[in-house]
């Protein structure tokens, strides 16, 4: 009997969560791109392409958002934002139908300064293998409670991806749907409900305790051109001049996504992050690092490594994403050393990693 009644507590639990139901029209969304009325298969919506619709509520926080899209074999990203502050600054989940099966089918990032991130979140509660059909109707339904979510995508029984670290600081904002690829993608039925207790299935994990030596914060510089360093094996002295610094911390991994500091633009595409290294003799000790999209390293002022990882860059299948892959050993004086490394970037993530495992001897400041 408290079998049953547990059962039908939590039956009545899931249905008392009401749904607001938002039809496609001006009164209710913001639209940009392309986007007209459509009716397939049996459902009434909308056809979009190269834009986006914003929802006019900007309360949305924590809920549930669920609506039904078509998809096609064709490269591109559609999917759904939400707390979204403006178009430049929101979480985002979308899909990749033409990959389907394919460890990064779905994928989860935050977007700050309009900058995708998808170099630095990758595997386990940000993408994942599903599969679902095409040229039919799909069914999402996305739940979201602080910094947890849960995407569920043609089948409601079980999440297609758990989420378990959002990596935005929860806000009210708006819900958006997105295309924005020359392909069409079809919504229909839309609706949305804002609750503090989602009927949550998936399993959450603690986020991983940092590892062994990571650098927990760097000292972060303004951004720059990046041809200003091409001609030097030194760094310039009347750059370094203009230089203005602030101190970061790193998130658990080692990773700074450098977009939540700076806008990537134009003649604006390099930071220099920054460490003091104070040895009590001259030695030599090994930094592992990663970084999104390349990198130069200065010891004392000197050019001691250079790297990069752009998409595509080695390979058509290398995707450039960040991990401690790379290491420079540093020949460290008596005293003080400084460590700098310039951080450039083009497009899938802006991020810096590092990590001295051996300590010994050494006080290490941003």
């Amino acid at each position: 009997m408290k079998l049953i009644l547990l059962a039908f507590g939590l039956l009545v639990s899931h249905f008392a969560i009401a749904q607001t139901i938002v039809p496609f029209d001006t009164s209710h969304w913001t639209f940009t791109g392309k986007i007209e009325p459509d009716t397939f298969k049996g459902k009434t919506g909308i056809k979009l392409s190269e834009g986006a619709l914003y929802l006019n509520d900007s309360t949305f926080v924590n809920g549930i958002i669920e609506f039904d899209m078509t998809l096609t074999k064709s490269r591109y990203f559609p999917g759904v934002g939400f707390r979204l502050q403006n178009p430049e600054n929101f979480e985002f989940v979308y899909l990749r139908p033409h990959q389907l099966g394919n460890p990064d089918a779905i994928q989860y990032i935050p977007i700050f300064n309009l900058q995708d991130s998808w170099q630095l979140y990758y595997g386990d509660g940000y993408s994942t293998a599903i599969t679902y059909p095409l040229d039919e109707w799909v069914h999402i339904k996305l739940l979201v409670r602080e910094t947890q979510a849960e995407v569920y995508v043609d089948d409601m029984s079980k999440p297609g991806l758990v989420i378990h670290r959002l990596k935005r600081t929860p806000k009210p904002g708006r819900i958006r749907l997105d295309n924005g690829a020359p392909v069409v993608t079809r919504f229909a039925n839309f609706q949305y409900a804002k609750t503090d207790n989602p009927p949550f299935q998936g399993t959450f994990k603690p986020e991983a305790a940092p590892q062994k030596g990571t650098i927990r914060s760097w000292q972060v510089s303004n951004t720059f051109d990046e041809k200003l360093l091409d001609s030097n094996y030194s760094i310039p002295q009347d750059l370094a001049r203009q230089l203005t610094w602030q101190t970061v911390r790193t998130e658990n991994s080692g990773v700074i996504n450098l977009s939540q500091i700076s806008k990537l633009r134009e003649g604006h595409n390099t930071i220099f992050t920054k460490l003091v290294i104070v040895s009590d003799k001259p030695q030599v000790k090994k930094l592992q690092f990663g970084f999104s999209d390349r990198v130069k390293v200065y010891v004392n002022g000197t050019l001691v490594y250079g790297g990069q990882d752009v998409f595509t860059s080695r390979d058509y299948r290398f995707l450039g994403t960040i991990g401690y892959f790379d290491e420079v050993y540093l020949d460290l004086k008596k005293g003080q050393n400084e460590v700098w490394m310039a951080v450039s970037e083009t497009f899938g993530g802006w991020g810096i990693q590092g990590k001295l495992v051996d300590q010994n001897g050494l006080t290490i400041t941003p």
